[in-house]
């Protein structure tokens, strides 16, 4: 585990004890281990001895110990069984934290959010003391507000299903698996989840995915396929369809979709007078034709592959029939523009970071720790960004084939200032310009902030550009035509952020600045050695907009990167 994590750990064991109703010095030991690690600068390997760190104890010490060694802990776990798992989704309500959830839990009997609804319209809430008829009513509305959407984002959708793969790899009965439908297809949104499984015991299969998972309620089963709700905050309905090895393949195509391209397939299909459908092609003499993999299956038809993020029953039919597709692959990135160390809010040294983008088969990566106004992420000051530069060069001379470049995630202030001056930013390879504070300004405002940072000589790139974090906040009121006629007229590039989080720009607008000639950089924002893996959800999202490898910047060598930074803006 990294720092981040763990201190997410220790946080919460802490609300699990406040909910117990333990003393609050017990509580505040967890916190005060956390904050203790996350004003230390070095890493958790660089960390030799916990008991030197002020606000670290020897019971905070060996649980953090535990989840060094063995990635989980035995105090949470037993807290994680004691306490229902319905009440930690009740934190996500407004003014409710551990000390109050506990006490509905433990004198109204309080589980998770349709007991809450239940109590609060009963009026047995304003009973308590320090709640009261105000805070019953904001309660009830907020239950109101957060009811569950009826699609959820990709990032919540994406842990759900990375936690069920988990278990599926540990099933012996079943072969090979992958998730299908919306998610493999790289939607932002979903309704639920779909997986296809190679099993020969799809009753076993069965058995052992309901010992394993957390379901709420089983809704179908049977021998091709079963259905669950599962034990999570919003009831994730999966659907887990059963394959034997021969048809594996055409399920997996088919279940991915969108029925949209299902029905173009079909359509060709027709044509030559046979049936697609998830169990294979069935010809004209009735025999039925199965594949070994989905290319095979686009081959029969005379088409390339078709990436599953193109699958949507538009142009891709006539692209297949053309030849490859002529579209971003992961292999295609050469480096990562945009990551952050422990020199700010990030959990890794900027050796860690570098090492693991060197491990990743990068040529280049750039370091872009924040600047000196975002104090909440420990931003560099004058000197120190001074001082990280030199630290720069220092790790370059420990590497022959990778180069790390010094750069900065500088903010945009809420005035349109920017953070650093002209004469500091000219010292860096890199420099990225962000939004990060006063998001409810007006257009206007917001896109003279945008303007400064695209007019700046130094400013390469406007990161994130919309704000939006998927399924949490929809971001600021930001022009993107605008911003794309800006970044064509200054030469900015501008970013598609690969975090789950993200996934800013959106295909809808990567599509347009790629229609305007404008660069894009397609980067991690990694403050984790874990969010470097994301790489792989913004090439898919690039994919979806028919995003062409020569257009993102960080899909070229090292020398023509290198001459590209040395270059004045236009």
């Amino acid at each position: 585990m990294d720092k981040k994590q763990i201190i997410k750990q220790l946080d919460m064991i802490a609300v699990y004890l406040e909910i117990k109703g333990e003393n609050t010095f017990k509580v505040a030991a967890y916190h005060r281990a956390g904050r203790a690690l996350e004003n230390d600068p070095r890493s958790m390997k660089e960390i030799d001895d916990l008991s030197k760190l002020k606000g670290i104890g020897k019971s905070t010490a060996q649980v953090i110990e535990e989840l060094l060694v063995h990635g989980q802990s035995s105090v949470l776990d037993a807290l994680e069984k004691e306490i229902p798992r319905g009440l930690i989704d009740l934190l996500r309500l407004p003014g409710l934290g551990g000390k109050k959830i506990g006490r509905l839990y433990r004198e109204l009997d309080v589980i998770d959010r349709d007991s809450l609804r239940k109590v609060c319209e009963q009026g047995k809430v304003r009973l308590l003391s320090g709640f009261g008829e105000k805070t019953e009513k904001h309660i009830l509305q907020a239950l109101s507000e957060q009811q569950r959407p009826a699609e959820l984002a990709v990032p919540y959708m994406l842990e759900l299903a990375e936690k069920i793969m988990c278990i599926l790899r540990q099933i012996k009965s079943i072969k090979r698996f992958s998730y299908a439908g919306s998610l493999r297809r790289t939607k932002e949104k979903m309704k639920d989840l779909d997986f296809v499984i190679e099993t020969e015991q799809s009753e076993q299969t069965s058995e052992d995915l309901l010992t394993s998972l957390p379901v709420n309620e089983v809704v179908g089963r049977g021998e091709a396929k079963m259905t669950v709700l599962l034990d999570d905050p919003a009831h994730v309905s999966v659907d887990f369809r059963f394959a034997e090895k021969k048809t594996y393949a055409s399920m997996l195509l088919h279940f991915t979709g969108s029925q949209a391209h299902n029905v173009l397939l079909r359509r060709l299909a027709k044509t030559r007078h046979e049936k697609i459908s998830e169990y294979g092609i069935e010809r004209s003499d009735g025999s039925v034709l199965t594949f070994d993999s989905e290319t095979a299956i686009y081959n029969y038809f005379g088409l390339t592959y078709i990436p599953p993020q193109v699958r949507e029953g538009k142009q891709e039919i006539e692209w297949a029939q053309e030849g490859a597709l002529p579209f971003i692959k992961c292999s295609d990135i050469k480096g990562d523009l945009h990551m952050h160390s422990t020199w700010s809010d990030g959990s890794h040294t900027i050796m860690e970071m570098a090492s693991a983008m060197r491990a990743k088969g990068y040529a280049y990566a750039c370091l872009t720790d924040h600047s000196r106004s975002l104090r909440v992420a420990n931003g560099l000051s004058f000197e120190r960004l001074d001082e990280q530069i030199s630290e720069v060069a220092r790790i370059n001379k420990q590497f022959d084939d990778f180069t790390l470049f010094s750069g900065t995630e500088m903010d945009i202030l809420p005035d349109g200032a920017l953070d650093y001056p002209d004469e500091m930013l000219k010292k860096l390879d890199f420099v990225i310009a962000s939004v990060h504070s006063s998001f409810s300004q007006d257009r206007r405002h917001i896109m003279k902030r945008l303007e400064n940072a695209c007019r700046n000589p130094h400013v390469r790139l406007i990161a994130h550009p919309t704000g939006r974090l998927l399924g949490k906040r929809r971001g600021y009121d930001v022009d993107v035509e605008q911003l794309i006629e800006l970044a064509k007229e200054t030469g900015t590039v501008l970013e598609l952020n690969a975090s789950r989080s993200r996934l800013d720009l959106s295909a809808k607008w990567l599509d347009k600045v790629q229609k305007a000639g404008v660069k894009i950089a397609i980067n991690t924002d990694s403050h984790s050695l874990q969010m470097i893996e994301d790489m792989h959800l913004g090439v898919e999202t690039a994919i979806r907009a028919g995003i062409r490898p020569e257009n993102v910047i960080n899909t070229w060598p090292i020398n023509r990167i290198r001459d590209f930074l040395l270059q004045k803006k236009r």
